[in-house]
């Protein structure tokens, strides 16, 4: 077993054993060492009823952080040593990212223990599962020409880590979510940024199934959450109703009733408020397993139990994912949170757009707030590492959007919501 350096630029696993991402210490508990303790994410999963691996055996996939605490990071859906299930997941094996031998594991809550230092009234604690990596490498930038998308002739390597919880009720208030976002270009073009992602206004959404609607829910956790750019396309009941719940003889429309798009726009800025780096990569999710209902005190209607709804005129769910989780209507008893049901959020795409540096002749190394802000080159306390090429790389044009990830399914294995 190789063990590597504690700290890193990047946070990395202490050991690795085996092609298995579980770390062991001196004491055979298989956790490393953290000379700063566990972070706030750390051991926070429990196994439901549908899950067969024990809470010690999940907090075996850890990382310790370039602050040196603790972190959970990802790991398969079944444990490869025991066979046991986790029944979540945290989307693609990050080990297959050509910038994996750069960032190393991904600590999961890394922003939001930050946070905790930089503004103690504006603490964001996470749960575990709405932690979703996605990557990609050689993708050919692009631009429009003559309303064809041509090369550019730069070739890029991305890997993302979202937090995205599409199971509960945070997202309808809560704009604040941890990023990890990495970046590797031909053209020199290179970001290794972990922020806050300010998604929107906090204490409210926009309905997807129309992109226009705005939908006021209350108050955002923390109180204090800024607004930022972007926005949370999330499902409400108006678009079961329209799209989900259809007449007799129609097919309900899944990929417009049950979808959900995150869209973000993030800088790295000096504190002077000039731009240090640009990055606006956006979330979808297919078919999550649960959508706004104002009407419930819990505001949280289940996408599961919208397939055995039927309207006063005889409107009900058909086809899909509802004929696909109950086998043709023959399981009439298939919960939200059940391993049969497909509404569980297990399809995601990223779309990656602009990555613009304004860096030219400067530092590698800057450490800005949790939210990209007061970037210095000197670490301070609640500051995050970034890394930024020493570069500009600002185009005369804007690069066309590109999405990855739709064609995988991160499910079987027992995975199940939430998820």
């Amino acid at each position: 077993m190789q063990c590597l350096s504690a700290i890193r630029q990047v946070a990395r696993l202490v050991c690795v054993a085996t092609a298995v991402l579980a770390c062991s210490d001196q004491t055979g508990t298989g956790v490393p060492n953290a000379p700063g303790g566990p972070g706030a994410a750390y051991g926070i999963w429990t196994p439901s009823p549908w899950d067969n691996c024990s809470k010690a055996m999940h907090d075996r996939y850890a990382v310790v952080g370039p602050d040196g605490k603790l972190y959970p990071t990802w790991h398969p859906p079944v444990d490869p040593a025991s066979g046991c299930r986790f029944g979540h997941e945290h989307g693609r094996d990050p080990r297959g990212s050509t910038l994996y031998s750069t960032t190393g594991a991904i600590p999961f809550g890394l922003a939001n223990e930050a946070l905790d230092t930089w503004d103690p009234s504006g603490m964001r604690h996470e749960d575990h599962v709405g932690h979703k990596i996605e990557w990609e490498n050689g993708v050919q930038l692009q631009r429009s020409e003559n309303g064809q998308r041509v090369a550019i002739g730069v070739t890029c390597d991305f890997l993302t880590k979202i937090h995205q919880g599409t199971y509960s009720r945070d997202a309808f208030t809560n704009n604040l979510h941890e990023l990890a976002y990495h970046v590797r270009c031909s053209d020199g073009t290179e970001l290794h940024a972990t922020i806050m992602v300010a998604f929107g206004t906090p204490g409210e959404f926009v309905r997807s199934c129309d992109k226009a609607t705005t939908v006021a829910v209350g108050p955002a956790t923390p109180a204090n959450s800024p607004a930022g750019n972007g926005v949370r396309f999330i499902p409400d009941r108006a678009c079961i109703e329209q799209y989900i719940l259809v007449p007799p003889g129609q097919f309900s429309q899944f990929g417009q009733g049950l979808y959900e798009d995150w869209v973000s726009g993030n800088y790295l800025r000096r504190p002077d408020r000039s731009q240090l780096a640009y990055f606006d990569p956006h979330f979808a999710v297919f078919s999550p397993s649960r959508y706004f209902e104002g009407t419930r005190s819990d505001l949280t209607g289940r996408s599961m139990d919208a397939c055995y709804e039927v309207e006063p005129n005889g409107d009900r769910a058909a086809g899909g994912n509802c004929d696909a989780s109950t086998s043709n209507g023959a399981n009439l008893d298939v919960s939200w949170d059940d391993p049969r049901s497909t509404l569980n959020g297990l399809v995601r795409e990223v779309y990656f757009n602009q990555t613009v540096i304004n860096n030219a002749a400067g530092a590698q190394v800057w450490y800005s707030d949790p939210f990209g802000g007061n970037a210095s080159t000197t670490p301070f306390p609640g500051s995050i590492r970034q890394r930024v090429a020493a570069l500009d790389n600002t185009r005369a044009f804007p690069l066309e959007s590109q999405a990855f990830g739709s064609t995988r399914n991160y499910g079987g294995n027992g995975v199940h919501a939430p998820n």
